[in-house]
């Protein structure tokens, strides 16, 4: 959530901002009179509260206190009554502000290039041309229905679009994948978590979820849970209402979860394949960061994901999202992108994203610099180290061979057990 104070002292910085998201600048006016409204309530509560306070002095001044009180109590009564009319509309102020600020995206990085959409991203870096295959490469679901190692059908029987059911070495690599991406969190100092997969309105909320453009998530009404759409939420909030003591940061938390997302407004986009499904694994890394480290964490953090590209010798580059494309939690976002070569491009796998304190804001995550300092808000971070359906797509179409098997990364043998998958499905 943005920071009040800071609109309060420059709103034009915050205009700014939001005009380079291409959103409505409007609300910095709106919550600037309303914190006016609310300052002048106070102002005048207080104004009142030393009026009683004066007369309250004067009865304990007075020869014949009993008499005095007796001549002042209607007067105090009074100031009792505004007292109360006065500070009665500032909780409501409080709600309307936060309600205000609570739609309003992270204020971008300066370091963010402007652009209208995903064609204004810029490319940082890339692992070079994408190796010809020579021959038609076939699409990873095509691949997999043929090996019989994917069934779409059977998921669809099951629960409709936008799931898929994993057989045999395909339910061995995707599990693989994700003890292989765990193990290598571990090697760079996250710790493991396992967090539960519901999680409630108030933790949703406070991850910066439940925005006006929450249409994407699962929720069990009778129990008011949300199945989370990714495992950031659960480990972002681990310290919600939380002060941290001195030395405790950076904190490293990594998680292997389900995530489920409706895709709304994904119709007619990825309807076939485990690009965009609406139940799929990953796993996460979060970092929590003193303020003054986050930028150098984004870059850590994006070259811990990258890493696992290499290791898998996927074609990969990275990009730097423009203003328009940053999401809403972020202020600066490195997109990891994969080859694809049945689609001829490159594909999201990885997103990390430097969110500043505007979800530590929401969630109260506080630090100490030293013992006995004023708490500070945290910097969180959080980013995909992989997405396990998107990988698996991923080294289906860039390790099929032209007999109609797949080899496996080097990287991933000694976790799948094999290093091929026969034309006839069968690991070998």
């Amino acid at each position: 959530m943005l920071d009040l104070t800071l609109i309060r002292r420059d709103p034009e910085r915050v205009r700014r901002a939001a005009a380079r998201r291409a959103g409505d600048t409007a609300f910095v006016d709106e919550a600037l009179a309303l914190d006016e409204q609310r300052r002048g309530a106070l102002t005048a509560a207080e104004r009142l509260k030393a009026e009683k306070n004066a007369l309250t002095a004067r009865i304990a001044k007075a020869h014949d206190r009993a008499l005095e009180a007796q001549r002042l109590r209607p007067e105090i009564a009074q100031l009792d009554a505004a007292v109360a009319q006065a500070t009665a509309i500032i909780p409501e102020l409080d709600r309307a502000i936060e309600l205000i600020l609570s739609d309003q995206p992270n204020l971008l990085d300066d370091s963010v290039p402007d652009g209208s959409g995903e064609d204004d991203n810029v490319v940082l870096r890339d692992s070079g041309p994408p190796p010809a295959l020579g021959f038609e490469p076939k699409p990873h679901w095509e691949i997999g229905e043929r090996l019989r190692i994917l069934d779409f059908a059977a998921a669809a029987k099951l629960s409709g679009s936008r799931f898929s059911v994993m057989r045999g070495p395909a339910a061995r690599l995707s599990r693989a994948l994700a003890d292989f991406f765990l193990s290598r969190a571990r090697g760079r100092n996250y710790v493991e978590v396992a967090p539960p997969y519901l999680v409630t309105r108030a933790t949703m909320w406070a991850t910066g979820q439940l925005t006006k453009f929450s249409d994407a998530m699962f929720l069990d009404q009778d129990a008011d849970l949300f199945l989370i759409p990714t495992a950031e939420v659960p480990l972002t909030a681990l310290h919600r209402d939380e002060i941290l003591e001195p030395g405790t940061l950076p904190l490293r938390y990594t998680a292997y979860s389900p995530c489920f997302r409706k895709e709304a407004g994904a119709a007619g986009k990825d309807t076939r394949g485990l690009i965009r499904q609406h139940q799929f694994e990953k796993v996460e890394l979060v970092w929590l960061t003193e303020p003054g480290a986050s930028s150098e964490a984004l870059e850590v953090l994006t070259a811990d994901a990258e890493a696992l590209l290499q290791e898998l010798e996927l074609p990969y580059r990275v990009m730097e999202l423009c203003s328009a494309d940053v999401g809403f939690n972020a202020a600066k976002t490195y997109d990891l992108e994969v080859w694809f070569p049945s689609q001829n491009r490159y594909r999201e796998i990885s997103s990390c994203s430097n969110c500043t304190d505007f979800q530590a804001r929401r969630c109260q995550i506080r630090f100490r610099r030293e013992p006995g300092a004023r708490p500070e808000l945290v910097h969180t971070l959080n980013g995909s180290g992989l997405a396990v359906g998107r990988t698996l797509a991923a080294i289906i179409e860039n390790y099929q061979q032209p007999d109609g098997s797949l080899a496996m990364p080097r990287a991933l043998v000694p976790y799948t057990g094999f290093d091929r998958i026969d034309a006839s499905g069968l690991a070998r």
